[in-house]
C-alpha cells in the first residue's frame, strides 16, 4: 500500500524563509520556516493525504498497519532548513532516556522537560546542496589550545582549565553555569580582533553567532567544537551524547523517533546545563563525514551507512529510462527532494514533486522509482 503524505513547516525562528520554498517551487514565506516532519511521531505527526484528515499516527493506529514492535515507526525523517544557528545540543542513550522520562513523568504540563519520550536518538544529516555547516563533537584538545591562543589574554581562564576530555567537558560546564560569563563576555568582544588562518571558519561562525545571541555562552562552547562544512550528498551520523549544533544550511536529517533534547545554549529554549552534563560524551576528536556508498542489494540507489539500529537512509537520482529498485526492510518512507518522480508498487502507484512523500507498507515485496528527480528512503535499520 502506498499512502501520500505532507506537513507544514515548523516555524523556529532559526530556519529559512527561502531554503524550504525553494525546495518546493513556491515564494518565499513570511516566516522561517525550520523543519518537516514526515513521521508519526505524536509531537508532529505527518499528515495522510488521503481526504480523511487524519495524521498518520492515527492512521496507523486505526488502520492496524504494521510498522514497529510499539506500533511506531522506529525513525523520524525531516527536511531540516537554517538560517542561523539550532542550539548546541546532544541527545541520550536509550538507558538514559528512560530514566529520564520516567524521572518527570510526574512535571506538571507547564514544568519544562528534558525528556518528552523514552526514546534515544542516533541521528544523521545530509545535505542537499553546498555549503552546510555544522558544529558537531568537541574538538582535539591541542588544536582548541592553539585556537584559544588567538584570543589572548581574554581567552587565558578557560585555556587554564582544558587539560583533557575531563576537565574540557567540566569548562563546558562551567561555561554554562553563569559563574563564567565575565570570560564568556571578554572572549566575545576579543573575537572582532582574532585572526588566524588555520581557524579563519571558526571565528567567523563565533563572530556570526555573537551577532545573533549576544552574550550567550553558546557562542563560547561553539568555540570548544569542530566545524564541519558538507558538499551537497555528504553526510555527518551524530550518535547519542555527541554535542552538535547544525549552523546553516538545508538537509534531510534522519533519526530515532524521539523529541528528546539537552541544550546548551544559542537558544531562547529551556537549558538543563546539569542534564546536558549527564548526556554528554566526553571524548574529543574530530567526526567523519559520511559518504554514499552503492547499495548493492538496491539497484539504482546508495546508502548513508551508520551503525544506528533505528533507520537506514538510502538515496537515487533518476533521469530518462532510469529506474531505481528497492526491496523494502519494513514500513520505509519516499521522499521527493527534487524534480518529478513515480513511486510504485505493486498496483498502486503515487506521483511525487519536490516536498511531498508516499508511506510505504510493510509487505511490498519490490518498490520502484522512476522519472525525473531525486528522492530519499528512509526504513527500519537492522
Amino acid at each position: 500500500m502506498l499512502v501520500p503524505l505532507g506537513n507544514d513547516p515548523r516555524p523556529f525562528d532559526w530556519g529559512s524563509t527561502t531554503l524550504i520554498a525553494q525546495l518546493e517551487g513556491r515564494p518565499e514565506a513570511a516566516q522561517p520556516e525550520a523543519e518537516v516532519w514526515f513521521g508519526d511521531h505524536a509531537a508532529d505527526a505527518a499528515d495522510v493525504r488521503d481526504g480523511s484528515g487524519r495524521t498518520l499516527d492515527e492512521w496507523i493506529r486505526q488502520e492496524g498497519v504494521e510498522v514497529g514492535p510499539d506500533g511506531r515507526l522506529p525513525y523520524l525523517l525531516k527536511i531540516l532548513a537554517a538560517e542561523k544557528s539550532l542550539s548546541i545540543q546532544a541527545h541520550p542513550t536509550k538507558r538514559q532516556a528512560e530514566e529520564g522520562f520516567a524521572a518527570e513523568r510526574d512535571l506538571p504540563d507547564s514544568a519544562p522537560r528534558n525528556y518528552t519520550d523514552d526514546n534515544h536518538k542516533p541521528e544523521m544529516i545530509v545535505a542537499l546542496r553546498d555549503g552546510f555547516v555544522a558544529l558537531c563533537g568537541l574538538r582535539d584538545i591541542e588544536a582548541t589550545a592553539r585556537l584559544l591562543a588567538q584570543l589572548g589574554d581574554a581567552a587565558a581562564p578557560l585555556a587554564a582549565r582544558i587539560r583533557d576530555d575531563a576537565s574540557l567537558a567540566d569548562a563546558i560546564a562551567w561555561l554554562l553555569s553563569g559563574d563564567a560569563q565575565p570570560v564568556v563576555d571578554a572572549i566575545i568582544a576579543a573575537l572582532d580582533a582574532a585572526r588566524s588562518v588555520e581557524f579563519a571558519p571558526d571565528l567567523a561562525n563565533a563572530r556570526r553567532n555573537a551577532a545573533q545571541f549576544p552574550g550567550d555562552p553558546g557562542v563560547v562552547v561553539g568555540l570548544l567544537m569542530n566545524i564541519v562544512t558538507l558538499a551537497r550528498g555528504e553526510a555527518l551520523f551524530l550518535r547519542a551524547g555527541q554535542l552538535h549544533a547544525y549552523q546553516w544550511g538545508i538537509g534531510i536529517e534522519i533519526m530515532a523517533a524521539s523529541d528528546n533534547v539537552m541544550r546548551g545554549g544559542l537558544t531562547p529554549k529551556h537549558i538543563d546545563a546539569g542534564e546536558l552534563m549527564t548526556v554528554l560524551e566526553r571524548r574529543s576528536g574530530s567526526v567523519p563525514v559520511v559518504r554514499a556508498q552503492e547499495a548493492a542489494e538496491a539497484p539504482g540507489f546508495v546508502e548513508y551507512p551508520s551503525d544506528a539500529p533505528d533507520f537506514r537512509l538510502l538515496a537515487a537520482r533518476v533521469s530518462g529510462s532510469d529506474t531505481a529498485r528497492l526491496e523494502p526492510s519494513g514500513t520505509a518512507i519516499v521522499l521527493c527532494t527534487a524534480g518529478r518522480v513515480s513511486v510504485a508498487a505493486g498496483e498502486a502507484a503515487e506521483t511525487l514533486d519536490a516536498g511531498r512523500a508516499v508511506l510505504v507498507t510493510t509487505g511490498e515485496a519490490l518498490v520502484e522509482v522512476s522519472g525525473d528527480g531525486e528522492v530519499f528512503v528512509a526504513q527500519p535499520g537492522a
